[in-house]
């Protein structure tokens, strides 16, 4: 069960999220976040300086903390997982499967996730959603050591991160994110539900666990109008935050 501090600075992430508190506009006093919540204004500090750590809020001595950013930066697990994020945005993710096949690993497949070239491995087009629209193209090839568990997954799972954890106890702990733009082929468009040629924002990734050994690498391709990336810098925190479009 997390610490009381921990809640607060969640809710006031939430708070600032929903941009109750917009940016530069001051957080209540200590006194009042203390009374608003029921707690000793230590653990109000605790909470605020949580929030600053992640560049989320500034703070100055004696002074009332101002906001620095409308979105939070997301944690790892928040950026792999199309699932996580949309629940810490309380969004519902859906997912289905639109094709699923093993192939030869191409020299990208074997390049990518460190295995000899033409072994089997998992290919999956799956389309994501968001409260019922699709926003979300996920071509992923899968690691030939995960595939055959992420081959039983139903079609519909809303998140293969949270089930393949339960079912295996596997961890996405490294990720590395190329992103760029590319036009919506005949393909995407019927699939995202847009006209053909409109901009997509493609991310590409390769996952690996905690040792380094690589799960899945993927061509994520995002509708531009439903889904942005941002970076907020802080000294301490350069992360990059997925976010709806306004």
């Amino acid at each position: 069960m997390p610490a009381r501090h921990e809640e607060i600075a969640d809710e006031l992430r939430r708070a600032i999220d929903r941009e109750e508190y917009t940016v530069g506009s001051l957080l209540p006093a200590e006194t009042e976040l203390a009374a608003q919540y029921g707690v000793s204004r230590g653990t109000v500090r605790q909470a605020v300086a949580t929030l600053t750590a992640e560049g989320l809020i500034g703070s100055r001595q004696g002074a009332r903390r101002v906001v620095l950013a409308s979105r939070r930066s997301q944690s790892f697990a928040e950026l792999r997982s199309f699932a996580e994020w949309a629940r810490a945005m309380g969004r519902e993710a859906t997912g289905q499967v639109v094709e699923q096949e093993y192939r030869p690993a191409s020299k990208e497949d074997s390049i990518r996730l460190q295995l000899p070239f033409g072994t089997p491995v998992l290919h999956v087009l799956r389309v994501r959603g968001l409260d019922g629209e699709p926003v979300l193209l996920e071509r992923t090839v899968y690691a030939d050591w995960i595939s055959p568990t992420v081959e039983t997954i139903e079609p519909d799972c809303p998140s293969v991160t949270q089930r393949l954890y339960d079912e295996t106890g596997l961890v996405f702990a490294y990720g590395e994110h190329v992103i760029d733009a590319v036009a919506a082929g005949a393909r995407d468009a019927e699939l995202l539900e847009i006209r053909r040629t409109s901009p997509l924002l493609r991310v590409r990734r390769v996952t690996t666990t905690r040792e380094g050994r690589p799960v899945e690498w993927s061509d994520d391709r995002y509708r531009s109008d439903a889904v942005s990336f941002s970076v907020h810098n802080s000294i301490d925190n350069n992360a990059l935050a997925r976010k709806t479009a306004e």
